[in-house]
């Protein structure tokens, strides 16, 4: 066996060389290949309209809700309206029975029938009490002219009588002006209770204050309604009333998008059970930022002339907080916020006028290679940015993977959408 082992090995070794002779070979006829510019994701800047919002969760609650009382205690006698009915102002929506108030009726008419009596009684009177001074006077009248003519024909204590006499009608006459005026001022009373009596009967109609949609009922026929001047604790409402017309959203403004906010700004809102958004507006706010939350209750009035929202839904209220028109953006994602440098500030006679961030990023060159610059940053959305200076319309930005890149290195640009899609 160790004969043959020798003449083996010489052949494998021989096989061995040649085919490393062969392989050098080939390796110095071929070209040696060359390294290609990484490919990067890249978007131009271009002009657009960036909007900032504020994205906050409210409650829609009806402009108007009441619950409607009775003025005055009684049953119930009908009831013409249920839940979910829509009424108009000044419908009617229950009838109360109050059996003492048909007493209370007859009593005020009566009474305002007797100071009417009394009040022609007292017309008879003075037109009696101004006879009987007629005739008192010009009897005095007569003697005196008598006496005057020839004195000593008339005794003087005649005289007199018929000038006590005279004053004495006088004063009837008086008194009965005084005893009509009286009895006037008695049908005036008379006619106050009268027409407080017929009030309260009319309290016993319940109607609606404003048109709206009946959200709940309280009572039924035959019910015991305690006056609504009462406690609340012991009256208790016929029904519940809500103006769905219009809604009242209450949002809780962040101190620092306060002053943003004014009267008639729009507003957009969400409604996610409807997967439908509608349009809204300021219309008042607390003026005041709350110690303990830092924020500002703001109300927005939403329309709802088709009655699709229902009192209780969520919305997402969408506050615009910033709006620029034409301004130069890039992606969100193509900047490197500078650490912890702070933001400059543009000032104009000392005052400062607004902070501006800075920041940096790539720009790849025509000759397609890396440039870093640093930029002035304005308002910032969700995916986009403005800038204020340091790049022009049509730059292109590194937008991803900027980890591995260093100025003056060449990469191949991949242009993308704004949203990062390849274009």
């Amino acid at each position: 066996m160790p004969r043959f082992i020798a003449p083996a090995m010489g052949v494998g070794l021989l096989v061995a060389v040649t085919l490393l002779m062969t392989s050098c070979d080939k390796s110095a006829k071929e070209p040696a290949k060359t390294l290609q510019p990484p490919t990067v994701a890249v978007a131009k800047a271009g002009v657009e309209d960036l909007s900032r919002d504020l994205v906050m969760t409210a409650e829609l609650r009806p402009f108007q809700e009441i619950e409607v009382m009775a003025k005055v205690a009684g049953y119930v006698k009908a009831i013409h309206v249920d839940i979910g009915d829509r009424v108009q102002k000044g419908q009617l929506l229950a009838v109360l029975e109050v059996p003492e108030m048909a007493d209370d009726m007859a009593r005020a008419t009566s009474a305002l029938k007797g100071s009417e009596a009394e009040a022609a009684r007292a017309r008879d009177e003075l037109r009696r009490a101004e006879s009987v001074n007629d005739i008192a006077h010009l009897s005095y009248k007569r003697l005196a002219e008598v006496a005057a003519k020839r004195p000593g024909l008339v005794a003087q204590q005649e005289i007199d009588d018929a000038r006590s006499k005279d004053l004495t009608t006088q004063a009837q006459v008086a008194s009965a002006r005084s005893s009509i005026e009286l009895a006037n001022q008695q049908i005036h009373v008379s006619r106050a209770m009268l027409g407080r009596v017929k009030t309260m009967l009319d309290y016993t109609r319940v109607t609606a204050p404003f048109s709206g949609v009946i959200t709940k009922r309280f009572a039924d026929v035959g019910a015991m309604i305690q006056a609504g001047t009462a406690s609340q604790t012991q009256a208790m409402p016929l029904v519940r009333l809500s103006d769905n017309s219009m809604f009242r959203v209450i949002v809780p403004v962040p101190e620092s998008a306060v002053p943003t906010v004014h009267v008639g700004q729009q507003v957009e809102l969400r409604v996610p059970t409807l997967n439908r958004s509608f349009s809204g507006k300021v219309t008042r706010f607390a003026n005041k930022v709350a110690s303990s939350t830092r924020t500002m209750d703001t109300e927005i009035d939403v329309p709802n002339a088709n009655m699709v929202m229902v009192p209780g839904m969520y919305a997402e209220v969408r506050l615009n907080l910033d709006r620029r028109k034409g301004v130069l953006a890039i992606p969100l994602s193509a900047v490197d916020l500078a650490g912890n440098a702070p933001p400059q500030q543009a000032k104009e006679d000392g005052a400062i006028l607004a902070t501006v961030r800075t920041g940096k990023v790539m720009v790849v060159t025509p000759a397609r290679r890396i440039e870093i610059r640093s930029v002035s940053l304005g308002v910032e959305t969700a995916n986009m940015i403005e800038v204020l200076s340091g790049l022009k319309d049509g730059d292109l930005v590194v937008i991803g993977g900027r980890s591995n890149l260093q100025a003056g290195q060449e990469v191949q640009p991949k242009v993308t959408t704004m949203g990062g899609a390849p274009s």
